[in-house]
C-alpha cells in the first residue's frame, strides 16, 4: 500500500513532507516546497531519502492511500539510485520516470473558519482580514490559492498567518486530486438467461403499453449480449423508470465496469509462423537462448547485422523462447515513427500479448497501459526510450533496436539518461539479457564487443531478400554511386537533383517502382536574405535564423518554435528583392513534383507528423502505393522495410559532416547507411545515389561502400589520440543566463573553481575544456556557455561540487553541440 504521510516543516525550503511506500519494505520521503533550486531548474518536489517502511502508529498519520500495490519493484527503485549517483540527478526525477502517469500530485493548503460571521464585527480586523474571513466563513473550506484569486489579492500568505495568530482560522494539508483515474462505465447486466429474457419480453409486448415495451427492447437487447453500456441502451428506450422497474424484478441490474484505454483496441493480426532462420541467424539465436536460460549473471549482446539481414527475426526467436521460459520482454525502438511496423511484426507473432508505451498516447491510455503491464498482462511491451522503466514483471529479455541512435539520450530535463546504459543496469539487477542490435553499432558499443568489453559480438553479414515467390534468399546490399555536386554545378545543373539522380527517378518511376528522397533538414529555405542590405531574419530569442515554411507562407524557429509571418520585402530595407537560401524537405517535395510531373509525393518529417497517429497513417499509405515518392528526414531512414522501394536519393550529405562535434563522421556515416537500407529489399533489387561536396570524406567513402569496419578504424583512431569515449568519459556544464556578460564570467569563474578542485584532489587524467559559448550561444531568451570535462570519470569531480541555479549537467553526453 503507498502512504502520503503529511507534515508540515518549517525549515524552509521545504514546506510539506509526503511519505509514499514505492515498494516491499521501502518509503520514499518526498519534500514539496515552492522553489528547491537543482541547476537551471525550479522543483516542486525533492526526495529526501528512500528508506525502510516507517511503521505508522496511528490510522491519523496517513493522509490518503495513493494506491493499494506497491509502485516499484526492488530492482527498479535500486535502478533509480542508480541513474541519480551515474547522471548526478535528483532522485526523485529517476523515481519519476518509473510511476504511473499522472502520480504527481500537488499538495494543497486547505484553510476553515473558526469564527462565525456575527462574531467579525467584534475582532478589530483590517479589511482585507474582514474579507478572507466573510470568503472562508461563506464558503466553509476552501483552497488558499483559490481563495488568493476570489479576493484578486497578488499574495495572502501574510494575511493568513495573521489570521492563524488570532485563531481564526484552521489550517491543513491535503493532495489536489489525481490527473487521471480509471475509466468507469456504467453497464447493465442480464440477472437471468436469454431464453427468459427473450420471454417476459414477449409477455412485455403483449401488454401494448409503451412502458412495457421499452423494458421489452432492452431486454432483447440484453438477451443478444450481456453486459451493455448504459449509453448504448438510452437510445433503444432506457430510462431510470425502466431501469428501477428491470431491477425491481430481478432481470437486470446496473454495474459499474472499468475499461481499458487500449491504444490498439480494434486492430488484429494474423498469426504469422516463425520461418526457418539462416545459419548466421541460427547461431545468434542460440547464443541469446544459452543466455536466457543459463540463470547466471546478466549478458549483454551486440548483434551486428547489415540491413536486411534479419535482426527481427532473432528477436522475435529470443522473445518466443522467453515467453516460454515464463518470463517478459521490453522491446525499444528509437523513434514512434518505427513502433507501428514493429508492433504489427510482433502482433502477428504474439497476437493480444502486445503494449505499446510512448508520449504519443493520451493520458488514460498511458495510465491504463502501466497498470495493466504491472499487472502482468502483456508479453512484451515496444516502445521509445521510456518504455525501458514499463513495470514489466518477471523481466528476461530487453531488445534495444537501432541501438546506435542518438535518440535514445534524453537530451532536456532530468535526468539525462542513455537508453543503453540504463538498460544495462536494469538487466544486471533483474539477471535479463541485452540485446542491443544495429547495421551500424555506436563506436563505443562495437569497441566493448571486441576489445574484450562487456558486450559479445554477434554478427549477420548476410542481406536477406525476398524473392517473386515471396520467399528469403540471400542478396546484395544496393549499389552505392557518389555524386560530386561540384562537377554538377561546372556542368550548369543548378537543379537539387544531379542528372544521375534525375536519371534514375524517371527510370524508377516508368517502373512503377517506388523511390525515397532523403534530407536531414526540414522546411522550405534554411534561412531569408535580402540581397540589397543582406539583412537575414532571425528568432528574437534564440541566436538562429528563421526557417521558411512555404505552405504557411511562415518563418519559424526551430529551437523555440516561435513562428511570425514572412514578409513580401526586406524589414530592414523595404527591398523586395528577397532570396531564399538552403533547402528543406518542403522544397525538395516541390521540386520533385515540378521535375516529374504526375508522381505522387508524399512527405514524412516532424512537421506533418503532429497528430495521433500521422507516422502510421503516412507510412500504410506508402506501403500502399499510394505514392511514388517518399521525402522525409531521418525518420525515412530508421528500420523501415518497404519491399517496393529501388531507389534512395540523398540530396546532400552534407547537413551534419561540418559540424564541430567529434561524432559528426560517425553520425553522418549512420543515416547515410541507414537510409541506403532502405533500397533494394524486394526481388527488384535497389540502388542509391548520395549527392555531396565531400566525396572524399571518410565517412561518405565508407557509407559507399557500405564499409563500417572502415569507420571504426578511422573513428578509433583519432578518439584514442585525443581522449574522447570509448578511451575517456565525457561531462558538459552549460550555464545559461538572461545576461550575455554574466554568463560568460560565472563560466569562467566556475573553471577556475573546477581547476583548484581537480589540484586540490588530486585527480589525475581529467581535462577541463573552456568556458566557451554553446553551438546555438542563445536559445530560448537565455545566452548559454558551456565546459567539458574529459577524463576517465568526470563525475568524481562534479559528485562534490555544488551548483548554483542556472547550470545543467549532462554526463556522457552524445553530442557537444
Amino acid at each position: 500500500m503507498a502512504y502520503a504521510e503529511v507534515a508540515v516543516n518549517a525549515a524552509a525550503p521545504i514546506r510539506q513532507t509526503f511519505t509514499y511506500r514505492v515498494g516491499d519494505g521501502l518509503s520514499l520521503r518526498v519534500g514539496h516546497a515552492v522553489y528547491v533550486p537543482f541547476g537551471s531548474r525550479r522543483l516542486q518536489g525533492i526526495v529526501l531519502d528512500v528508506t525502510e517502511t516507517p511503521a505508522f502508529a496511528d490510522a491519523r498519520d496517513i493522509e490518503a492511500v495513493i494506491d493499494p500495490e506497491p509502485m516499484l519493484s526492488p530492482e527498479r527503485a535500486a535502478l533509480a539510485r542508480w541513474l541519480s549517483d551515474h547522471y548526478l540527478a535528483p532522485l526523485f526525477d529517476c523515481v519519476s520516470l518509473m510511476l504511473p502517469p499522472g502520480f504527481k500530485r500537488r499538495p494543497l493548503t486547505m484553510l476553515r473558519a473558526l469564527a462565525s460571521l456575527d462574531e467579525l464585527s467584534s475582532l478589530g480586523l483590517t479589511d482585507k482580514q474582514r474579507a478572507a474571513m466573510a470568503y472562508l466563513v461563506t464558503e466553509g473550506r476552501s483552497e488558499l490559492e483559490q481563495m488568493r484569486r476570489a479576493l484578486r489579492l497578488r499574495s495572502v500568505n501574510t494575511l493568513v498567518s495573521s489570521l492563524l495568530t488570532k485563531g481564526l482560522i484552521e489550517r491543513t494539508y491535503e493532495l489536489a486530486r489525481p490527473q487521471v483515474r480509471p475509466k468507469v462505465v456504467p453497464y447493465l447486466r442480464l440477472l437471468v438467461s436469454a431464453d427468459e429474457a427473450r420471454e417476459v419480453a414477449r409477455g412485455l409486448r403483449a401488454e401494448d403499453k409503451p412502458a412495457a415495451l421499452r423494458r421489452a427492447i432492452v431486454l432483447e437487447a440484453l438477451a443478444d449480449e450481456s453486459p451493455l453500456p448504459l449509453a448504448e441502451l438510452r437510445p433503444r428506450g432506457l430510462t431510470p423508470a425502466v431501469l428501477r422497474d428491470l431491477a425491481e424484478a430481478g432481470l437486470a441490474a446496473q454495474e459499474e465496469v472499468t475499461l481499458v484505454r487500449d491504444p490498439l483496441a480494434g486492430r488484429s493480426y494474423s498469426r504469422r509462423e516463425a520461418p526457418a532462420l539462416t545459419a548466421d541467424q541460427e547461431q545468434a539465436y542460440l547464443c541469446i537462448e544459452e543466455a536466457l536460460e543459463g540463470g547466471g549473471p546478466a549478458q549483454t549482446f551486440l548483434l551486428h547485422g547489415v540491413t536486411g539481414s534479419g535482426k527481427t527475426e532473432v528477436y522475435l526467436q529470443a522473445l518466443d523462447r522467453t515467453v516460454a521460459l515464463g518470463k517478459r520482454a521490453i522491446v525499444l525502438v528509437p523513434e514512434i515513427s518505427l513502433t507501428p511496423q514493429t508492433v504489427r511484426r510482433f502482433g502477428e507473432r504474439f497476437p493480444g500479448q502486445v503494449a505499446v508505451m510512448h508520449s504519443g498516447l493520451s493520458l488514460g491510455e498511458h495510465f491504463d497501459m502501466w497498470h495493466e503491464v504491472r499487472a502482468g498482462r502483456y508479453a512484451v511491451v515496444i516502445g521509445p526510450r521510456g518504455a525501458l522503466f514499463a513495470p514489466q514483471p518477471d523481466l528476461g529479455l530487453v531488445v534495444m533496436d537501432e541501438e546506435h541512435e542518438w535518440t535514445y539520450k534524453q537530451q532536456e530535463g532530468s535526468p539525462r539518461y542513455h537508453a543503453r546504459l540504463a538498460a544495462q543496469e536494469i538487466c544486471r539487477l533483474t539477471g535479463a539479457a541485452l540485446v542491443l542490435g544495429s547495421a551500424t553499432p555506436d563506436v563505443e558499443s562495437h569497441f566493448r564487443s571486441t576489445s574484450g568489453g562487456s558486450y559479445r559480438l554477434l554478427e549477420l553479414p548476410e542481406r536477406l531478400q525476398r524473392t517473386e515467390s515471396g520467399g528469403i534468399m540471400p542478396g546484395p546490399l544496393p549499389q552505392v554511386e557518389v555524386v560530386d555536386l561540384r562537377e554538377e554545378l561546372k556542368a550548369g545543373n543548378r537543379s537539387i537533383f544531379s542528372r544521375s539522380l534525375a536519371t534514375a527517378i524517371r527510370g524508377a518511376l516508368s517502373a512503377r517502382e517506388q523511390v525515397i528522397l532523403f534530407l536531414n533538414r526540414r522546411g522550405t529555405a534554411s534561412f531569408l536574405q535580402c540581397r540589397d542590405c543582406g539583412h537575414v531574419p532571425a528568432c528574437s530569442s534564440c541566436a538562429v535564423s528563421f526557417t521558411l515554411h512555404q505552405p504557411e507562407n511562415r518563418l519559424v524557429c526551430h529551437y523555440c518554435r516561435r513562428a511570425r509571418a514572412a514578409a513580401k520585402g526586406c524589414p530592414q530595407c523595404g527591398s523586395p528583392r528577397i532570396r531564399q537560401l538552403g533547402l528543406g524537405t518542403e522544397r525538395v517535395e516541390e521540386e520533385a513534383r515540378s521535375a516529374f510531373p504526375g508522381a505522387r509525393t508524399l512527405r514524412w518529417d516532424r512537421d506533418v507528423t503532429r497528430g495521433r497517429d500521422a507516422h502510421e497513417r503516412i507510412l500504410a499509405r506508402f506501403l500502399a502505393h499510394e505514392a511514388d515518392i517518399l521525402v522525409g528526414t531521418q525518420m525515412v531512414a530508421k528500420g523501415l522495410d518497404m519491399p517496393l522501394v529501388t531507389l534512395v536519393g540523398v540530396i546532400s550529405a552534407d547537413t551534419a559532416l561540418r559540424f564541430p562535434d567529434f561524432r559528426s563522421g560517425e553520425r553522418t556515416f549512420q543515416l547515410l547507411e541507414q537510409v541506403a537500407g532502405r533500397a533494394g529489399r524486394g526481388p527488384r533489387g535497389g540502388r542509391v545515389i548520395i549527392q555531396t561536396y565531400s566525396p572524399e570524406h571518410y565517412a561518405v567513402a565508407a557509407a559507399a561502400q557500405h564499409d563500417y569496419h572502415a569507420l571504426y578504424r578511422r573513428e578509433v583512431e583519432f578518439r584514442q589520440r585525443l581522449g574522447y569515449p570509448p578511451f575517456g568519459r565525457l561531462a558538459r556544464l552549460t550555464f545559461a543566463h538572461t545576461n550575455e556578460r554574466y554568463a560568460q564570467e560565472q563560466s569562467a569563474a566556475m573553471v577556475r573553481h573546477l581547476c583548484g578542485e581537480r589540484d586540490r584532489r588530486g585527480l589525475p587524467n581529467l581535462d577541463v575544456l573552456g568556458p566557451g559559448p554553446s553551438f546555438v550561444p542563445r536559445l530560448r531568451g537565455r545566452w548559454r556557455w558551456q565546459i567539458v570535462l574529459r577524463g576517465d570519470n568526470p563525475t568524481e569531480l562534479l559528485a562534490e561540487v555544488a551548483f548554483p541555479r542556472g547550470w545543467t549537467l549532462d554526463i556522457d553526453p552524445v553530442s557537444l553541440l
